[in-house]
């Protein structure tokens, strides 16, 4: 996965640009659910993320 693909802003703006999909009333119940698990899988991606920052700065006040 490329450093790209990691970044926390971007999983959470690509989150964004889903809900932004669902929002719109002319989806269609298939696209619905599709854009809802790349919503999920963005999410869950971008709390791996923050959990692991969080992990690494609290190895750093710890040494």
């Amino acid at each position: 996965m490329s450093k790209e693909n990691t970044n926390f802003e971007t999983k959470l703006e690509n989150a964004k640009k889903t809900l932004e999909t669902l929002m719109n009333p002319e989806i269609t119940l298939q696209d619905s659910v599709k854009a809802y698990e790349k919503g999920i899988k963005e999410l869950q991606e971008a709390q791996k993320i923050l959990e692991d920052a969080q992990i690494k700065i609290t190895e750093i006040k710890n040494s």
